[in-house]
Formats: structure tokens, C-alpha cells, sequence
């Protein structure tokens, strides 16, 4: 009769540790976390933005073109200024 011993393998304290929950990880957390964040914020600024709108300034651009447009004479030269290279 032969005995046959089995040999078992020895685990490391690592392999026979109980795995950690998923929100106990902290990578779980920078890898959620930051688009989370970036979710938050973009609500946020979208209710500043609905609370608080730019107000139109239709009166200004009326009252330009009544005076000769001269309010926009300082955009007109610096277009003009752009297109011909600064000459």
C-alpha cells in the first residue's frame, strides 16, 4: 500500500486576507470622485448661470448707430490694424 501525502500550497497572509469593500478602496474613489466633482460643479455653475443672466444691451448698439457709430471706432481700427499685418 502506498501512501500518496497531498501537498497543499502555502498562501500568504495577502491571499487569505478578506477583500476590502469597493468603497474602502481610495483608487475607487479618485477614479469616481473627480467626474463626480466635475458633475456637481457643472450644475452649479448652470444655476448661477439661470440665476443671475447678462442682461441684453440692445439701447447701446441703437445708440451707436445714431451717433455715426463713433463707439466703434476703436474695434474698426484694430480690425483694420489685424488685416493688414500692423501697417
Amino acid at each position: 500500500m502506498s501512501t500518496q501525502q497531498t501537498i497543499q500550497p502555502q498562501l500568504t497572509p495577502a491571499e487569505t486576507a478578506k477583500p476590502k469593500s469597493w468603497w474602502r478602496e481610495p483608487m475607487m474613489w479618485l477614479v469616481v470622485g473627480g467626474p463626480a466633482l466635475v458633475v456637481v460643479a457643472s450644475f452649479a455653475t448652470l444655476s448661477v448661470a439661470l440665476s443671475h443672466p447678462d442682461p441684453v444691451l440692445q439701447e447701446q448698439v441703437a445708440s451707436a448707430k445714431a451717433s455715426g457709430a463713433k463707439a466703434l471706432v476703436p474695434a474698426r481700427e484694430a480690425r483694420n490694424h489685424a488685416a493688414t499685418g500692423g501697417q
